[in-house]
Order: C-alpha cells, then structure tokens, then sequence
C-alpha cells in the first residue's frame, strides 16, 4: 500500500505491505483523512521530543471500509462503512468506562491514537481497535472523516462551555477561528438557538462562510473585541471559543468574555493566557477541552445524518497531501482539508 511517512523531519510517499489485524481489530480501507492543525504541531517538535518512536502515518481523523477483521471480533463486519474514534485509553477507569477516553489517566505507555503515535489514515489501509469504529449511517466519508475531530472536539467544547446554561437565546457567544474547527461550532450554536454567536476571523472568506451558515454576526479581528462589547451593551460574551490560541486571540478572549463567562480555549496554538485576580473577568472559567467522548462522537453523526450539520470539505488526494499541509498553515485551506487516498475523484483545488 502507499502510505505517507513522517520521520520527525520530513514527509515522504513510500510503499509498505498491506496490514492485518491483530487480535481486537480491523483493517479499514481509507476513503478519507482528515488534516489538522495537531499534524503540524506534531511535524514540528524537535526529533527527540516525541513521546513515540519515529517514523509514523500521521492522519487521525479516518473513515473507511472494513476490509477485514480479526477473528474475535464481532463489532464490525467486513464491508461496513466507519469512522474512527481516536482517542485511547485504560478502559478500566471510570472515565474510559463512560465512553470519555480522551480524559484518561491511566493510559498505559506506548498506547496513542492511531496519526498521534501509531500510524494513521493517511495511507490506503489503516489498522484500529474494531471498538473503536463507529457506523457512518450512509454519510459521506469525506464527511465522516472529519467529524471524527473537527466535529468531535466542536461539539464536546461546546457542551463544556455551555454546561448549566439552561436558556440559550439568551445568550452569547464568540466563535475565534472560523477554520475547520470553527465553521463546524458555527452551525452546532445555530442548530442550538443561541440568542448571538458572533464569528471572528481575519479572512474575509471564512466570515462569508461563516454568514452563510447561520452567524449572527461576523466581525474581522481587529475590531472584534469593541465589537463584542457594543452588541452585548457592554457586558461581554457567556463564553468565548478560542479555535486559534494565538496570544493575540487569547488577549481578545479575556477583553471580551463577561463576569461569570468561559474562555474555551480550544486551538493548539502557542499562546499562554495569564489567569489572575484582574487578569480577566471574576468568575471567569477557563477551559481546556480535549478531543470527545464517544458517546459524543455518535451524538455528532447522528447530527449529521439528519442535515443537521454539514463540514466544509476540500479533498485533496495522497499525492497531494504535503502540500495541503502547507496551505493549512498558511491559513489558506476552507474549512477542513481531507484526503482521498483511494485515488477516486478530488473535487478540490490541486495542491
């Protein structure tokens, strides 16, 4: 199979046998995956600081299908249509007994996320955890692909940041980042009825996306934060989903976010947000959110099966990938980037 390697430097196409399961999983053919900002952030840390042996697949965010399937497993069959769920865990502690393995404590060394430690989808085959496969329900696998993450991580920072907050169109709330994390926390706050949720960006594209799926509001970075202000009549925003984590974005959280608000910040940026007495609002909550559970992740599908949520997908192929990366970066990607490695038609632009 082709499969692209990263060696803690580089990129590259290679050819590797085809995989087979062991014990407890399946070999899923990728029809998608998903790029994200954590593959660059994994690209980038000096060669000795991963806590994984190099090389590996990157690619965490997958959808495909069952091609086979080891002989204890009764999950899946071969045939079926799936998405993954990535994160990993102890399975024992309460947390990952909850469907919550994102919030692990016990992880037991060497065990990562398939993409984030263990190869990914960003090859034609990928082995997983059969458990881990979740049915798409006819979804596109484009689609899919990129809710295992992008859908995923939106939905449970929401319900976080939301969480005790009984009237939504009362409230308020700011989405940083309309990237393709951000576009989907647009339309789940719409889908949810809340009173205003303001879109910021510096692109004027991605708030024209963000328009068109529902914002209240869309407002370009630099005169967010007044902006902000004079819609909520000075009180500021219930919460502020911060998809960047710039420093810049973070400094703008806390001058809009209003007493008793929640900071999210959800972006992987290398921002760092002072919390102290007069640093940011009182009673202010900051919030770290990880990936999602998977009882979410089938919530997110489920979502999406109904039309309900839709991912601004551009697909690139395998050839293409490196370079999709390299517009990622540059900020130049409309909502998520997915690859195709089946070789099947690529609607996007050609990297």
């Amino acid at each position: 199979m082709r499969a692209l390697l990263f060696d803690g430097a580089s990129l590259s196409m290679v050819d590797r046998p085809d995989p087979h399961p062991g014990p407890g999983q399946a070999v899923v053919a990728v029809l998608g995956a998903g790029l994200c900002h954590s593959d660059l952030t994994v690209m980038r840390r000096p060669g000795d600081a991963h806590p994984f042996a190099l090389p590996i697949v990157l690619g965490h965010e997958l959808a495909g299908t069952v091609v086979e399937i080891a002989h204890d497993v009764s999950s899946v069959r071969v045939g079926d249509v799936v998405a993954g769920y990535g994160p990993r865990g102890c399975r024992i502690c309460r947390r990952c007994v909850s469907g919550a393995m994102n919030y692990c404590r016990q992880r037991p060394p060497g065990l990562f996320p398939p993409g984030l430690g263990s190869d990914g989808a960003l090859a034609e085959y990928v082995v997983v955890d059969a458990d881990s496969l979740a049915d798409t329900g006819g979804i596109d696998p484009l689609q899919a692909a990129a809710l295992t993450d992008a859908g995923l991580t939106a939905q449970h920072a929401i319900g976080r940041a939301l969480a005790g907050r009984a009237v939504p169109n009362v409230l308020t709330v700011v989405v940083i980042g309309i990237g393709g994390l951000g576009h989907v926390a647009v339309q789940l706050l719409v889908r949810l009825g809340i009173g205003q949720v303001l879109a910021v960006d510096v692109s004027a594209e991605k708030l024209t996306l963000a328009a068109d799926l529902g914002a209240t509001h869309v407002l370009l970075a630099g005169q967010a934060v007044e902006a902000v202000r004079e819609l909520t009549s000075g009180l500021g925003a219930d919460a502020v989903l911060d998809f960047v984590a710039s420093e810049t974005t973070l400094v703008q959280a806390a001058r809009m976010v209003a007493i008793d608000g929640v900071i999210s910040v959800v972006g992987v940026g290398s921002g760092r947000l002072p919390v102290a007495m007069h640093s940011v609002p009182l009673g202010t909550r900051v919030d770290v959110p990880f990936w999602g559970s998977r009882p979410e992740l089938d919530q997110v599908l489920a979502i999406a099966r109904t039309g309900g949520l839709r991912v601004d997908v551009t697909a690139f192929a395998l050839d293409q990938a490196s370079a999709a990366y390299e517009l990622l970066d540059r900020g130049a990607v409309r909502g998520r980037a997915v690859v195709r490695p089946d070789r099947s038609t690529i609607d996007g632009p050609p990297a």
